[in-house]
């Protein structure tokens, strides 16, 4: 069909300078004329220029108010004929309840009818001129009308649609014939030998053409911002710790934490436990691999210690810390039950892996900086905000010495570095830390404080039953993954982002992300 449509554009200029594509081939769907004029301009045939404009539809209601007349008219007729008068609940049988309603109102307010005194509808002219029709009939001839005021108010009364419409304004080229020559793609040895190639035409390149698309890999979004974090870490003298446990105790998880176990969060609609099986050893030494994996081999190199550590005598000092208090604190006063501690569960936070390593830091205590970032799993209801899982970066700075003013100085400095430098900092409880900050930072685009991670000292009941040394305070902080990588790429909805209604689209076509830029 193209190939026809080429040899009528030609056909027609040659009779014409120009012409226009609207007025020649009304009919002619877009794609099929966008691509005979494509074919004519890239041999220089012809050129044409694209005229945008908008045309008046009607609509349904519209087309039959063009064919029968408007409401308000068909109310005049059935008065009109009603030579007596008319009962107003006689009319919507007469002209149809969406004429009755629709029309009264117009006819009385152009004077065509009257109501006498017995309630009677009466007309109140001889004749009358259909103007609605009249005028609806005119933009269905020509798609538009002279007065802007009449499409504005016939689109009020949502008669009348506008739709944008290209056409293309078609003229002679500098290699203008009527017969489209052929050309060649390919330069063969055939024609080489024979010489043919000399009157032959040829196709030109189009070094403006698009390349195919590569099919290639791409980093999720959440992978993006991931780097950003690392690199952050990294520039200001962290180590990362390994993260490769998903499954962990309930000892790790909660009680070396200084958690009760009668703690909200340790209930099952909290917090997922796994049923096969549903115990695990007493904390011990992870027992040495032929093959460890990288994390593994990160963990040996990252944390060197000087003597064995003595995971029993941990174990007995977590629980004498919970049932009668140890190192100045009174602790919680219960009896503390062994097999709790032992249930395995999908771990709730990274602060599980954080515990492991400063135990592992009480064999050589020294200045420590640690941080991680990785998937934790709760038991949440799921919606525009909340997953089942999600990640979190925590970092953990370990020495002597350190104050709670020490602590928000380094927020500052951590948060600047993401291009975030308005702060501000609310007292908080965390059962593990004390004392305990939410940090919030104002959201431009937002206008409002939005919180942002959450802080705090880690407690001597905490820290001293690992064996580190009572002047050695800790800092410990994290927040979500997710919340910056919503805000950076602009995503509402968070099921968008992680899990299978994730469009790969978007994790192909969105740029690398800099924190500290807008």
């Amino acid at each position: 069909m193209a190939a026809d449509l080429t040899s009528q554009v030609l056909e027609l200029l040659s009779s014409s300078d120009s012409i226009l594509s609207a007025d020649a081939f009304p009919s002619t769907p877009f794609a099929v004329l966008k691509s005979a004029l494509d074919r004519l301009g890239s041999r220089d045939m012809i050129q044409y220029k694209a005229i945008d404009r908008e045309e008046a539809i009607l609509t349904d209601e519209a087309e039959g108010i063009a064919a029968q007349g408007s409401h308000e008219a068909k109310v005049f007729e059935a008065v009109r004929k009603a030579v007596e008068g008319l009962r107003i609940g006689d009319l919507p049988g007469i002209v149809g309840k969406e004429s009755a309603k629709v029309g009264q109102g117009k006819a009385f307010k152009e004077g065509w009818i009257k109501k006498d005194k017995q309630g009677l509808l009466l007309a109140n002219v001889d004749a009358i001129t259909d103007t609605t029709r009249t005028l609806l009939q005119t933009i269905q001839k020509t798609r538009t009308h002279p007065d802007p005021k009449v499409i504005l108010d016939l689109r009020k009364r949502k008669l009348v649609t506008l739709q944008k419409v290209i056409s293309f304004e078609i003229t002679k080229g500098p290699k203008y014939a009527l017969e489209l020559v052929k050309e060649e793609t390919d330069l063969t040895p055939e024609m080489l030998a024979s010489g043919s190639w000399k009157d032959l035409t040829f196709k030109p390149y189009n070094f403006k053409a698009m390349g195919a698309a590569t099919p290639s890999g791409a980093l999720h979004p959440l992978n993006k911002v991931r780097h950003e974090f690392r690199q952050i870490f990294f520039e200001m003298g962290f180590e990362e710790m390994p993260t490769n446990r998903f499954v962990e105790t309930g000892f790790w998880n909660f009680d070396a934490l200084f958690v009760p176990q009668q703690h909200p969060a340790r209930d099952l609609q909290d917090t997922f436990y796994i049923s096969d099986p549903q115990f695990a050893d007493k904390p011990r030494e992870d027992p040495p691999r032929a093959n460890p994996s990288p994390a593994e081999s990160g963990r040996g190199r990252s944390i060197a210690t000087e003597r064995p550590l003595d995971y029993e005598q941990y174990w007995r000092s977590v629980r004498e810390v919970h049932e009668r208090g140890k190192y100045g604190s009174i602790g919680y006063r219960y009896p503390w039950n062994p097999d709790e501690a032992l249930r395995l569960v999908l771990r709730t936070h990274t602060t599980s892996v954080s515990t492991a390593i400063l135990h592992k830091l009480s064999a050589k205590p020294r200045p420590a900086r640690y941080f991680s970032i990785d998937r934790v799993f709760r038991n949440e209801t799921v919606d525009a905000t909340h997953l089942a899982e999600f990640h979190q970066v925590e970092g953990v700075i370990a020495d002597f010495g350190l104050t709670l003013g020490g602590l928000v100085g380094f927020m500052e400095a951590f948060f600047g570095k993401m291009g975030i430098h308005a702060l501000r900092f609310k007292p908080a409880y965390n059962p593990y830390t004390e004392p305990s900050m939410e940090i919030f930072g104002w959201h431009a685009g937002l206008g409002k404080w939005v919180e942002i991670g959450n802080s705090g000292m880690f407690r001597p009941e905490m820290l001293e039953p690992m064996g580190l040394p009572r002047d050695m305070r800790v800092y410990g902080w994290g927040l979500s993954l997710e919340r910056p990588t919503m805000i950076k790429y602009g995503v509402s909805n968070i099921r968008e982002l992680l899990g299978h209604k994730v469009d790969l689209g978007f994790v192909e076509s969105n740029p690398a992300v800099r924190l500290e830029k807008d």
